[in-house]
This record gives C-alpha cells, sequence and structure tokens, in this order.
C-alpha cells in the first residue's frame, strides 16, 4: 500500500463560533474575518509539513482545490504544486484534484499541469474533479451542467496532451480553433489521472471504463461506505467493463493521528477532529449537494451511505464509525492492515493537519507514522499482489 501525505491548509484561526450568525465556513462567511499576517504563517507552515512528507519518506504529497472558505485555503492547487515542485525530488506531487469542468478555459489548467510535470521530470499525478457542490456558487456555475462540461473538459484536456497539434475542438460547452498546447507533459501518454469522488455511480463507472482504469478515491467517509464504494468500483469494472480492477486504481483519505499511546491519541487529537467535522467542514445541505449536481441514482446512493456526516459527530462516534484513525503507533497500524484487507486499498491519503492542530503536533503525529506505522503498512497488500501474479 503507498502512503501519501494529504493536505487540505486550512484557515486553523477560524472563529469556531462562527455558526452562531454563519451556517458554513464556505461562500457565506465574510473574508474580512481572514488576516493575511495568519495566512502568511499558515502557508509557510503547511508547505514545510509538505516538504518534510518526503523527508520522511511518503511516496506522494497532494494538495487539493476549494473556493471561498476556510476550510481549505487552495483556491489553486497549482501554486503550492509548483513550489513543491522545485523543493521536493522523489515524492510524487499529487493535484487533488483541479475542477476543470467549472473554469471556462481548462486549456489553462492543461498548460500548468504539463508544466508542472516537466519541472518534476514525471512526479506529477493530475487529480480531476467536478468539484463540491459549494464550489458551483462560488463560481457561479450551474450543476445541473456539472457531468457534462467536466466530460468535455476532460476530453479536451487528455487530446491537448496527447494530439499533436494545432487542432480545432468543438464541443458543447468548450470551443477552441487552436489547440496546441506548449509544454506537453513529461510522462506519456499523460500524468497519472486520479479521481477523488463522493459517491456518485456515474463517475464510478466513468472512471472505471477499460480505456482509462483511472485511480478512484473515497475521502473521509464512514469506513463501511468506503468498502461499499470501492468495492463497488471492482464490480463495475467486472461487470461493466469487463477487466478485474487492481488495487492500485483504488484509494482512500482519512484524518489521522498518530499519539504515544491511544489515550493521548485521542485526548491530544479531539478538539481539532471534531472542530473539522463540525466546524470547518459544516455546510447546507442545499450547498453540498445542490439541485442537478447529482442524479437521483447517485442522489440515493450518496445519501444513503453518507448522509450522517451533516450530523455534529463526537470524537468516539468519529472513531467507531471509522471515519478517522487515532491511536497509538500499534493501534493505527492494525487499523491499516484491516482496512487495507478489507477494501483492498491501494494508496492510503492520511491527512495528519485537521482543522486547528497547530503544527508541533502534526508534525509529531507525521514523524510517529512515518517511524512506527509506514514501513510495515507499505507492505500491506504486497503479497496479495505476489500471489494474484503467479
Amino acid at each position: 500500500m503507498q502512503c501519501f501525505l494529504f493536505h487540505l491548509m486550512p484557515y486553523a484561526s477560524l472563529d469556531l463560533d462562527y455558526d452562531k450568525e454563519y451556517k458554513a465556513s464556505w461562500v457565506v462567511y465574510p473574508n474580512s474575518n481572514f488576516d493575511p499576517k495568519v495566512g502568511h504563517y499558515l502557508y509557510n507552515t503547511y508547505l514545510d509539513e509538505l516538504e518534510m512528507g518526503e523527508e520522511l519518506g511518503f511516496d506522494g504529497l497532494c494538495v487539493n482545490e476549494h473556493h471561498q472558505n476556510a476550510y481549505g485555503l487552495m483556491p489553486s492547487p497549482i501554486v503550492p504544486a509548483s513550489a513543491l515542485a522545485r523543493r521536493t525530488s522523489k515524492a510524487k506531487i499529487a493535484v487533488l484534484g483541479n475542477a476543470f469542468g467549472i473554469r471556462e478555459h481548462p486549456l489553462t489548467l492543461a498548460e500548468e499541469h504539463a508544466m508542472i510535470d516537466c519541472i518534476t521530470g514525471g512526479r506529477l499525478i493530475s487529480g480531476m474533479v467536478r468539484g463540491i457542490g459549494a464550489e458551483y456558487y462560488s463560481m457561479g456555475a450551474n450543476p445541473a451542467f456539472s457531468h457534462e462540461r467536466f466530460h468535455e473538459a476532460h476530453d479536451l484536456v487528455i487530446r491537448a496532451w496527447t494530439d499533436e497539434g494545432p487542432f480545432a475542438f468543438e464541443g458543447k460547452h468548450y470551443h477552441f480553433e487552436y489547440v496546441n498546447v506548449w509544454p506537453r507533459p513529461f510522462q506519456r501518454p499523460h500524468p497519472p489521472i486520479w479521481c477523488p469522488s463522493q459517491g456518485s455511480l456515474e463517475t464510478i463507472e466513468w472512471a472505471s471504463h477499460a480505456d482509462r482504469k483511472y485511480t478512484y478515491l473515497q475521502t473521509y467517509s464512514p469506513f463501511e461506505a468506503v468498502k461499499k464504494f470501492l468495492h463497488m468500483y471492482r464490480d463495475v469494472a467486472r461487470d461493466m467493463h469487463g477487466y478485474e480492477a487492481t488495487d492500485s486504481q483504488v484509494g482512500w483519505a482519512a484524518p489521522i493521528y498518530v499519539g504515544e499511546t491511544d489515550e493521548k491519541a485521542i485526548e491530544e487529537a479531539r478538539p481539532h477532529m471534531e472542530a473539522f467535522f463540525n466546524k470547518f467542514l459544516r455546510m447546507t445541505p442545499e450547498m453540498l449537494l445542490p439541485p442537478g449536481y447529482l442524479s437521483l441514482r447517485s442522489y440515493k446512493n450518496v445519501m444513503k451511505h453518507k448522509g450522517g456526516l451533516s450530523k455534529v459527530r463526537s470524537m468516539e462516534d468519529l472513531m467507531e464509525t471509522g471515519i478517522v484513525i487515532c491511536g497509538s503507533p500499534d493501534t493505527v497500524r492494525d487499523r491499516l492492515e484491516y482496512c487495507q484487507r478489507e477494501a483492498g486499498v491501494g494508496t492510503f491519503l492520511g491527512m495528519f493537519q485537521v482543522a486547528s492542530m497547530p503544527h508541533e503536533m502534526t508534525v509529531g503525529s507525521m514523524k510517529r507514522f512515518a517511524e512506527h506505522v509506514m514501513p510495515a503498512a507499505k507492505q500491506f497488500g504486497v503479497s496479495d499482489v505476489k500471489v494474484a501474479a503467479e
């Protein structure tokens, strides 16, 4: 199992009483509450944590995209990915992901991804996402066209990376007389593509198609839901597309804290984990899933397995449902081994900095994971792959 370091770059100084006046820390929470001096400290601290990830032996470093919120301060993941491109030399850099379809000019992102891939000598992983519902409010995009714009933007970008230009592209949403991207990606035919998803059935069917076989990721959800969606991907690959998906095609991202003991870990992580789910992630249902964003069948499926995420969560509840991983190195190692065995997770994306968690706690958890958990975790599933190959 590969181990990646995932970061949201949250506004850790968020006033946790904001919800007495505002319904979410997304979209409607006034930016007058953002202090640029705090932002200066946080951005540089977070980049230090990501760079440390390579020193500690993580296989990859993950950045992502969210707009107009305190939950994640990366409206452009290209910016931190570019910083990491020159400050690292071995770890993969995963942009998880860029919302190509909510932009009027997705070729700009195609150029930027190709540029980073060239700078790093082929270490880029391109995450392609539709963006969660709140992004459509932030960007003024119509969620009813979410799927078709995403698919069309994907097709445009893939052709821009793989076909010789110049050529014309005429779609329903995008029209270019000249597609002639300079530079072209270092990796051929293009960087690996990963698809984080909330559980849309259409996304699973699309990502698992034999022409794509894109890595499918589930993010901090009850582990039983994670298992269902990852197995669903495998079932669709086999029953609809006629092949057996490998562990490398499925991944899972979860908040994690590794303490010296189980008791200390829970005590130390509690305020930050609870703040993350009850304050930072908090948003209204229509903001998370606006009308038209999901088909009716996908909406029913997501709500069936993940609908409880909107309720107030205690640390005990988060651990019991497997949404977060927390404990001593032995406990965390055993939990990851169980999860890999149950769901065939090929890549685990650990979110070590959680909400208001201070730098010292984050680094301590990362180091304990790297020293006492990761060496074993990287072997989880390897024997199964060898047996299958034989």
